[in-house]
Formats: structure tokens, sequence, C-alpha cells
């Protein structure tokens, strides 16, 4: 087992699994063994998270977890690929994402574009890297590139992981500040199916209802930001920005009546802006 810095004691490292496949039918039948590479982490509630190397040697393709005790008796460890092999590519990999989101950070686009695309050459599931390279094409206006990355990310279950929620609120507005409202809200929608329960992509898929002026959808979406947070400042300002310009529909009052007083109540306790004000984004 090896640990690397910053984790805490348990199993962190390469192992690898056996399994045994017949190849061929009636007397040519022959047993071959096939070995696979994973990359193991101990999770705090003592599983264990698997997740396959590709031919790059790092860890790539979905995860899953799998009980301590059925871990041990299937799985062996592999010290010398990790330490030989797959450190010195997970952090030949890492530093080229650092350079492209610096790249990026400092609008220096098209290093960024080149370094983004040597990390996926690697890597080509990797979360960050994909999002990075997404965000450069809608930062350079290239909506027909920006869309194949967004068909990529959509189909990546990790996109939409707690640990990449800032690339993924950026990635979001970036899409509606291009115009591409479809594919906005069906990321955000694909973002509610896994993530759930969040008052800043609620907010945001209020937004991007809003360009398409679907009213009602918009209020919907609104609401639920406020119901888990009535004191975020940006849904309050949104609300009453509708209720200003007689936006809301009839049959939705009641629902924004009773917001309105959850805010109040929320403002007496210091915690929500002032309105009325035009939507502002969410980052």
């Amino acid at each position: 087992m090896q640990e690397s810095p910053g984790k805490r004691e348990g199993i962190n490292g390469v192992f690898s699994s056996q399994e045994v496949k017949k190849v061929g039918t009636g007397t040519t039948t022959r047993k071959s063994i096939q070995k696979m590479f994973w990359f193991c982490i101990e999770g705090d509630d003592g599983q264990i998270e698997v997740q396959p190397l590709n031919v790059n040697y790092i860890p790539s393709g979905p995860k899953k977890n799998i009980p301590k005790d059925d871990f041990l008796s299937r799985f062996s460890p592999e010290p010398e690929m990790y330490v030989t092999n797959v450190f010195p590519k997970m952090r030949e990999l890492n530093k080229t994402i650092a350079r492209a989101e610096r790249y990026r950070k400092n609008k220096e686009y098209y290093s960024a574009e080149m370094e983004f695309n040597s990390a996926l050459q690697v890597d080509e599931e990797n979360v960050r890297a994909n999002f990075g390279l997404g965000i450069t094409y809608l930062e350079r206006g290239e909506s027909g590139k920006a869309n194949n990355i967004f068909e990529r990310l959509v189909k990546l279950d990790a996109a939409f992981q707690e640990e990449h929620k800032h690339l993924f609120n950026e990635f979001g507005i970036n899409l509606r500040k291009n115009k591409m409202i479809d594919q906005a809200i069906t990321y955000y929608a694909k973002a509610e199916e896994l993530a759930a329960q969040d008052e800043h992509l609620f907010y945001n898929m209020a937004r991007a209802y809003l360009e398409k002026q679907d009213m009602g959808n918009a209020l919907r979406y609104l609401l639920k930001a406020l119901d888990m947070n009535p004191g975020l400042e940006a849904a309050v300002k949104f609300l009453m920005w509708l209720l200003t310009n007689n936006l809301v529909p009839e049959d939705k009052k009641p629902e924004a009546a009773r917001a309105v007083q959850k805010i109040k109540a929320a403002r007496q306790q210091g915690f929500a802006g002032s309105g009325p004000a035009e939507p502002a984004e969410n980052t």
C-alpha cells in the first residue's frame, strides 16, 4: 500500500485483480487469465473506491465501491507499478492541467487549449481538463467546439461531483452567456438528477429558463432555490424583479407571496439582500 501526501492511513495505491475467462469452443477451449490494474483508495466508511487504470497508467473511467473484506480477498498490491508508472504519470498530468488553468486565467486561450488537449490525450475523461477546455472555447466564443465538450461532459457523472462544483457552475453560466440555452438546461437537469439539492443550481436553472422566456419554469426553480435558502441574495433580487415587472404567472402568485414572507423573516435575521434588481450572475 502506498500513502500519498495529505492522505490518512489506509489503503491507497495501485492494485491488480484477475479474471479467468474461457476462450474458444469445444476441444479448442482454453482458459485465459485477464489481469486488470486499479487505483484504490479507502474511504472513511471503510469501503474501497476502485477506479481502473487506462493504457497511459492514469486512473480513468467509472469508480465503484467494494467492501473491504471482499477487496482484500480479490485484489493484490502492485507497489512497483505505482512508484515507477502511475505516480509519475499522475503528477505530470496534474502539472499539465495546472499550466492550462493558469493560461486560461491569464486569457492566453490558445496556449490553454494546447495544454488541455495534451491532458486529454492522456486521460480523455479527465473532468478538470474537459471543463477547462470547454470554458476556454466558450470564452473564445467558439460554440461549435464547446458543444462537443458539452456532449462529453453530460455523459460523465464525475463532472457533477461536489469537488468540481466551481467548474460546473462556471461552465453552465458560460453556456447561457453564449446563448446555448438548451444545452445549459440539459446540463443543469443532469446535475439536478445527480446532485439534486443545491440552491445555486436551482438559481442558475431559473436564469436559463428566463432566457427562454419560460416564466413558469423560471419561477419554479427560483422558488426551489429560495425554499432551500431564503437568504440567497441573487435569488431574492430575481424574485423581486419578477414581481416588480409583473412577470409572475397568475397561478404562481400565492407561492411567490409565501416566498416573500420567508425572505422577510430571513431579512430580519440579517441573511437576505435587498431588491428589486435585475437578476445577477451566480458564480
